[in-house]
């Protein structure tokens, strides 16, 4: 006899259908599993036969035939093991074929027979939902995040033979429920603030034009200056995210397996920090299997990269591609996985190795010959995709003592939702949502300049030698800084604190 269900595969971010097939039919017993499954998933077949045993079933002494159709597709993980377990059980007729039509399956099992949680289960819950079926059967412990979809039925199961008599209809579970609206309205609290910031106020300044325009941003300066305290606050300042955001954040995270088990939806913007040492394939994503990499799981949110000229050279040369397109795409021989990868990055780096260069009040030990070596490990088609570069000095021990304290994020905030929201009415129904990501053509269309403006841009190109992309950065950044003062036209101090804005261009030995 031939059983049938349906489970999901993960392939990026999104899963794609996956019919099991099982035949149980005469001969010596054997258990095969084809449709180009990983080696996890042929790993299952000791599983699912113990686990099937235990659970109080007889597993069949015949041939066992399991297919994972389309055959096209890599099958990876653990999360057919339920489905190929009832797929089993439907063939010996245990389970009741009807109600296999109405649910998609997914869920490892353990030995003894229970249910244990998987990854990727948010993006199976949309394919069911996209698929047309009435609900999911899923381990308990991913059923938070699987009613998410609200609009299916997600049913949450322990154990195989729970499992069972519900398709059997002999155990009625309720669809797991949970108030998604409530969730994502929940209150946004963020562990610093830039009030705590005491001085830089030239630096919290391109944080803000930064943040109000989407723009990468790169601090250099001493040790001990704040530039990563000024990175962890720019979350804070960041617009909220929208529905479609979290979704898709929360996507990433799932597929990646850092889900944490008390969220249900990331509300917040991700921050991720990764250290210096972290391969090729840990930032960009890849492996064997493809995974996401650093650059995804910041998606919709904040890339920090401190002590910048340290990471590998091939892994910093990665970022040229996301940077442009906002997506990373990782081919392999059986699986080609495309990641979304649409951040703001921001960098820091020292001014040169010992980190003294230009400091008033340390002096430099090093030569310019080790400065202009340390200075060039950042590649010139890397910064011109990097809008912004600003010096960060070290700070006065008046600005630390005094009582002061600058703008918090939420006022800062405000500046930017409202410098974000012109850039919206501006760009319409078109796909461009920020400054930072305007094309050529809408540069031209939206970054008119008067006579005097022109002038300053022409002076600033033939001294310091900007290329045709660092041009655009410039444009573009002055049109941030024009919106987040409410002005429709770009003007010369625009551009002038645009220019300035430019900082390795001008200071590069």
């Amino acid at each position: 006899m031939i059983a049938k269900n349906t489970s999901a595969s993960v392939i990026g971010i999104d899963s794609h259908p996956v019919v099991v097939e099982v035949d149980v039919s005469p001969g010596l017993p054997q258990f095969s599993t084809v449709g180009l499954p990983d080696l996890v998933v042929r790993e299952s077949k000791d599983r699912i036969r113990t686990a099937i045993r235990n659970s109080g079933y007889s597993f069949p002494h015949t041939r066992v035939t399991v297919n994972l159709a389309p055959a096209d597709i890599k099958k990876e993980g653990t999360g057919f093991d339920l489905p190929i377990a009832i797929g089993i059980l439907t063939a010996e007729g245990i389970v009741k074929p009807d109600a296999l039509t109405d649910y998609l399956l997914i869920g490892e099992l353990s030995l003894d027979g229970s249910v244990k949680g998987v990854h990727g289960v948010l993006s199976a819950a949309f394919q069911a939902q996209e698929t047309g079926f009435r609900g999911v059967v899923v381990p308990r412990e991913n059923a938070e995040e699987a009613a998410m979809v609200e609009s299916i039925d997600v049913i949450p199961v322990e154990g195989l033979p729970e499992a069972v008599e519900f398709l059997n209809g002999m155990k009625t579970i309720l669809p797991f429920k949970v108030d998604v609206g409530a969730i994502f309205r929940q209150s946004l609290i963020y562990p610093f603030d830039f009030k705590e910031i005491h001085g830089q106020e030239q630096a919290k300044r391109a944080m803000e034009v930064a943040a109000a325009g989407g723009h990468n941003i790169l601090m250099i300066g001493p040790p001990g200056s704040g530039k990563t305290m000024l990175a962890q606050r720019i979350p804070s300042i960041l617009p909220a995210l929208s529905f479609e955001e979290a979704i898709e954040t929360t996507k990433i995270f799932s597929v990646a397996g850092l889900l944490d088990k008390k969220e249900t939806i990331l509300v917040t913007r991700p921050f991720r920090s990764p250290h210096h040492t972290i391969s090729d394939a840990g930032l960009v994503g890849g492996g064997h299997t493809p995974r996401p990499g650093e650059i995804s799981l910041a998606h919709h949110g904040v890339l920090f990269l401190d002590e910048l000229p340290e990471f590998r050279k091939n892994a910093m040369e990665a970022l040229r591609q996301p940077l442009e397109e906002g997506v990373v795409t990782i081919a392999r021989a059986t699986i080609t996985a495309s990641y979304p990868a649409r951040f703001m990055l921001v960098g820091a780096m020292n001014p040169c190795p010992c980190g003294y260069f230009g400091d008033t009040r340390r002096a430099c030990r090093c030569t310019a010959q080790q400065i202009r070596q340390y200075q060039g490990r950042i590649s010139g088609p890397l910064l011109d995709r990097i809008d912004i570069h600003i010096e960060v000095p070290s700070v006065r021990y008046g600005d630390l003592a005094g009582k002061y304290t600058g703008e918090s994020s939420a006022a800062i905030k405000e500046r930017i939702d409202d410098a974000r929201a012109r850039q919206r009415e501006r760009f319409g129904d078109e796909k461009t949502l920020l400054n930072a990501r305007m094309s050529v053509r809408q540069i031209k269309a939206f970054c008119q300049t008067d006579e005097e403006s022109q002038r300053l841009i022409e002076m600033a190109v033939d001294k310091l030698g900007l290329s045709a992309r660092a041009y655009n950065r410039i444009l573009k950044v002055a049109r941030t800084i024009a919106d987040l003062e409410g002005d429709p036209a770009i003007r010369s101090s625009h551009i002038a604190e645009a220019i300035q804005y430019r900082n390795l261009d001008r200071k590069r030995i």
